[in-house]
């Protein structure tokens, strides 16, 4: 099968820091590729993703996200790119609305975002308009309004052989994130003092809002063994993940997909976590992690921690959150939407009731 993958244009592929869609989307391509299928990813300049690419943007545009002429001309420029392709996986937010005119080849799209109010009006025309629509998670798909047409859940995957297993020897906690207070990073901080532990903290912090929380809630807490490191690269993260006791991971808030979570799993490293979003799809309590609805229990399992098997980790990511269980569940989802559309069929998935347009 020949693919086509549009990405956003807001952040190369994969991310050099931050960047969760760009992650997915790069192990999405590569995995594709490494099971033989012929690949066309259409992303900007500066991606490095080592499959064949083309760009109209030479460099991301992630300080201008979200600006409508800057994803127009990318989308426009991509689906002229990819038209001879098989099918088209569109992962930005434009592409999916403008599908039927621009190619008669079948596409497919993945909110890689919460249904939120300012979004759902969105996803309901491309869900009228017949685009199959993936979810990340069951929670999300769950949150959607009952007209749009969620057509599977696919969980996000990751190379495993592109994390390093750490002994979690370095005697502290980490948090990973964006500076943010739906992050929980305050949480986390108490958390981590009042258990005992060091904390370093690596998070995104160029938005405005990112620096007013931390100014306003991190900042004063920082000193006495927490520490913020600022935003890691990809081999200063491993470095921080393999040598945490615990990644700390409070969310405020129903996070579609928490990427940070399986990253820790793949180095070994277990995860203490909020019942938030798609945490329970992710951590497995006694055997991955802990699932706390309060800082005491947070606290009683980072105590605990040292009764998980870091191996056990390991094992979670190289078979249920794989970069290859990732592919075969994107292909057979592709082979469908050839096959069915524009006819429409039912099928059912993770107890949804879904349907091709």
């Amino acid at each position: 099968m020949k693919i086509g993958i549009v990405a956003p244009p807001w952040v190369p592929v994969p991310p050099p820091a931050y960047g969760g869609t760009e992650l997915a989307v790069d192990t999405l391509a590569r995995g594709l590729l490494a099971a033989g299928h012929d690949v066309e990813l259409f992303t900007t300049g500066d991606s490095t993703c080592p499959v064949p690419r083309k760009h109209l943007l030479d460099e991301s545009e992630g300080m201008l996200i979200g600006t409508t002429t800057i994803e127009l001309r990318h989308v426009l420029a991509a689906y002229e790119a990819v038209e001879d392709c098989d099918v088209i996986h569109d992962h930005t937010v434009i592409g999916p609305m403008l599908s039927k005119e621009l190619s008669d080849t079948p596409v497919v799209t993945t909110n890689h975002g919460p249904f939120a109010h300012d979004t759902m009006d969105i996803w309901r025309e491309v869900s009228d308009r017949g685009v199959p629509l993936i979810s990340i998670s069951r929670h999300q798909a769950s949150t959607a309004d009952p007209d749009i047409n969620v057509s599977q859940v696919i969980h996000h995957g990751i190379d495993p052989s592109h994390f390093p297993v750490g002994d979690g020897n370095g005697g502290y906690l980490a948090c990973l994130g964006r500076m943010a207070s739906a992050k929980g990073i305050h949480t986390a901080i108490n958390v981590a003092r009042e258990a005992g532990m060091p904390l370093l903290i690596g998070a995104k912090m160029r938005e405005n809002l990112e620096h007013q929380y931390f100014e306003a809630e991190v900042r004063p807490l920082l000193g006495n063994g927490i520490e913020y490191l600022g935003e890691l690269n990809t081999g200063e993260k491993f470095e921080l993940l393999c040598g945490a006791t615990a990644l700390l991971n409070p969310i405020q808030w129903a996070e579609p997909f928490g990427l940070v979570m399986i990253e820790a799993m793949a180095c070994g490293t277990p995860v203490i976590a909020t019942p938030c979003g798609s945490v329970p799809e992710i951590v497995t309590p006694g055997r991955t992690g802990f699932v706390c609805s309060t800082e005491a229990e947070m606290i009683a399992a980072v105590e605990q921690v040292d009764t998980i098997d870091r191996a056990a980790c390991r094992n979670e990511i190289e078979t249920t959150f794989s970069m290859g269980r990732m592919v075969e569940d994107h292909v057979a989802f592709y082979e469908k939407a050839q096959q069915l559309q524009p006819l429409s069929h039912a099928i059912e998935q993770d107890g949804l009731a879904v349907s091709f347009n």
